[in-house]
C-alpha cells in the first residue's frame, strides 16, 4: 500500500524504496539528496514510522503501508504541518522540506503536545543546508496547536 492505495511495481531486488517511489510510481515529492541515509530528505513513513527511503529496499516493504509527503494531504486539504510550513516560511531551497514535513508530521502523530526539544529531537537526523531549523520548529509547534 502506498498512500492508501494498493500499488504493484516490477523492480529489481536492489531498487530502493526512494527509487521505486520516484521512478516507478512518479511520487517525486520524496527527494534523494545524499543517497546514503545521512540527510533524511527522503523520509517517508513505513507503517506510520519515519524511515529513510534511500536506505530501504522496495522489496522489503511488501505488505506494509508506505506514506509519502503526497499522501499527507486528504481530500485536497494540506496536512496541518504542510500548511504551517507555508505560513511560517519554513522552506528555502526545498530539498529537505519533504523529509522535514514527514518527520514533523510523524512526531505530531505520536505526540500531539510536543515541546521544542521534542521537535528538535524528531528532526535531529534531517539536514538543512539553508538553516531553516528555527522556522521548522515554529511551524511544527504551530501545527500542533492547530491540531488540538
Amino acid at each position: 500500500m502506498v498512500n492508501g492505495q494498493q500499488r504493484t511495481v516490477r523492480i529489481e531486488p536492489r531498487t530502493t524504496l526512494a527509487d521505486a517511489l520516484r521512478e516507478h510510481l512518479n511520487l517525486t515529492g520524496t527527494k534523494v539528496v545524499c543517497d546514503r541515509g545521512s540527510c533524511s530528505a527522503c523520509t517517508v513513513w513505513l507503517d506510520g514510522k519515519p524511515v529513510n527511503s534511500c536506505m530501504t529496499l522496495a522489496i522489503d516493504v511488501e505488505g506494509h503501508e508506505v506514506t509519502t509527503v503526497e499522501g499527507l494531504a486528504k481530500d485536497g486539504e494540506l496536512h496541518p504541518v504542510q500548511e504551517a510550513f507555508i505560513e511560517h516560511d519554513a522552506s528555502m531551497c526545498g530539498f529537505c522540506t519533504p523529509g522535514m514535513v514527514m518527520s514533523c508530521a510523524g512526531l505530531l502523530a505520536r505526540n500531539p503536545n510536543p515541546t521544542l526539544n521534542d521537535v528538535k529531537m524528531a528532526t535531529s537526523g534531517n539536514l538543512c543546508r539553508c538553516g531553516t531549523y528555527p522556522k521548522v520548529f515554529e511551524a511544527t509547534l504551530s501545527a500542533a496547536k492547530k491540531m488540538k
